[in-house]
């Protein structure tokens, strides 16, 4: 009989941990274990040694955790046993853990990122299928180049891609037209938490970049309009923030598409990109800020930074 092939599974909670208690509504309730229990048909596919990292909600993750789990796959992966990681998490913020990982992660056995939009005690509940699934996909990687990616509802997702496009279907996650997979590394074993988010909106000033600014900012992230605009008051703002050595880099609001310096008059951008705003290309703002946090963290030159954004296909 052909030996399995052992598999690191890592529950960190989420939604597929979840049951309904009366008059809270749904909560973290089940252990790694209780969760594998249910799901007996893995028995078939590898050996599985769980991890219970952590019993979080989605919007419970900061940066910083996702940075530790990191640093704890890439101690774990380093014993051959391994052919790789699934690890379960809330949906809320799965792509950008995925994608945090997926820049900092020093081995190079598959890990896949999976969930559930149904709670444990849903008929519906869809947390075994996406295990088995992601399972599948991890002792099946073979020549796929390393990397993280999502496995949801049948469907495997780069992490650089994956967005979550949906508040609940079970086909919530999506990869679209979102640019190359390939893979960049950051080396960091710290973050810069200090980078703020900041959306563009029809009449928006610039009192939110300012206050960024004001309260120790080291980079912001400009959910732009259209291909990256500003309304003229906001570029005021830009202006100020690359004066005082803050980080500005320009995403779009708009869920497909690239952001690039094409428009010229004031707030267009290319009056961004004279004032010296980056752009993100194709990477979705919440991405971008921590592509950001990692870069900075790292301690990497403005043109190193300026650099990477260049590659996400701005």
């Amino acid at each position: 009989m052909p030996v399995l092939p052992s598999v690191l599974m890592v529950f960190t909670g989420g939604t597929i941990s979840m049951k309904i208690v009366p008059g809270r509504g749904a909560v973290p309730a089940q252990s790694g274990r209780e969760i594998l229990d249910q799901v007996p048909q893995l028995a078939s596919l590898a050996q599985i040694t769980c991890v219970d990292f952590d019993r979080l909600p989605g919007p419970h993750w900061s940066p910083e955790r996702m940075l530790e789990l990191a640093r704890d796959l890439d101690a774990r992966l380093v014993s051959e046993t391994f052919v790789g990681a699934v690890v379960t998490h809330g949906t809320d913020t799965l792509e950008e853990t995925a994608y945090l990982l997926d820049l900092v992660l020093r081995t190079d056995r598959p890990v896949v990122l999976t969930g559930a939009m149904r709670t444990a005690d849903d008929p519906a509940w869809d947390g075994p299928g996406n295990l088995i699934a992601s399972v599948r996909a991890v002792t099946a990687w073979r020549d796929r180049p390393p990397g993280v990616a999502v496995m949801m509802a049948g469907t495997l997702h780069a992490a650089r891609s994956v967005v979550k496009s949906h508040t609940e279907a079970l086909d919530a996650f999506s990869s679209g037209d979102l640019g190359s997979s390939a893979r960049e590394r950051i080396a960091t074993d710290r973050i810069e938490a200090r980078v703020e988010l900041v959306e563009a909106y029809a009449g928006a000033d610039a009192k939110f970049v300012r206050h960024a600014v004001a309260t120790g900012a080291r980079g912001i992230v400009i959910a732009a309009l259209g291909r990256g605009n500003v309304p003229p008051a906001m570029l005021l703002g830009v202006r100020e923030a690359v004066a005082a050595g803050v980080v500005v880099v320009v995403c779009s609001r708009c869920g497909r598409g690239h952001t690039a310096p094409r428009y010229g008059y004031e707030g267009g951008g290319v009056t961004l990109h004279d004032a010296g705003a980056l752009f993100a290309g194709d990477l979705p703002a919440p991405k971008a800020r921590i592509k950001l946090m990692v870069l900075l963290g790292a301690g990497s030159t403005a043109e190193t930074i300026r650099s990477s954004f260049a590659r996400s296909g701005a």
